[in-house]
């Protein structure tokens, strides 16, 4: 199940969402989509639930443009089922304050750019954990 697990890469920079794919695909994921903001983002959420496809994994950056990644994620929390979908907020804001906001919001887990596989692994590992599903497959 956990390879096949449908996620979502959202990220306004085209590299960072390549570097996070590749990530993904290292780490054995097969299913996974992009999105160039959190509208774009949230539209491709939306359409997951409507063609019962859902998205089962956000990874998603803080600064877009249209809407931010705790727009996103507060936007998402206040909706069910939406609001149980696991999010890695990957963000170049290692501020105590920001990420306390993050937390505030409802955020699964974050990871301050720029950061190695492993520390990804471990944030993804971290996330899988905490919601009960099987840690990253390879």
């Amino acid at each position: 199940m956990s390879g096949d697990m449908r996620i979502l890469v959202i990220d306004d920079m085209a590299v960072m969402r390549k570097i996070v794919v590749k990530q993904l695909e290292n780490l054995g994921y097969k299913n996974i989509e992009t999105a160039e903001n959190g509208k774009d983002g949230l539209a491709k959420i939306l359409d997951g639930v409507k063609n019962n496809n859902p998205v089962q994994f956000i990874i998603s950056d803080w600064n877009m443009p249209e809407m931010s990644g705790l727009e996103l994620l507060k936007t998402l929390k206040s909706k069910k089922p939406l609001a149980d979908i696991p999010f890695l907020m990957v963000t170049a804001e290692g501020e105590k304050d920001q990420i306390m906001a993050a937390i505030a919001a409802g955020v699964t887990n974050y990871v301050v750019k720029p950061f190695s596989p492993n520390t990804f692994k471990e944030k993804m590992d971290l996330v899988l954990k905490k919601v009960g599903l099987p840690a990253t497959p390879a």
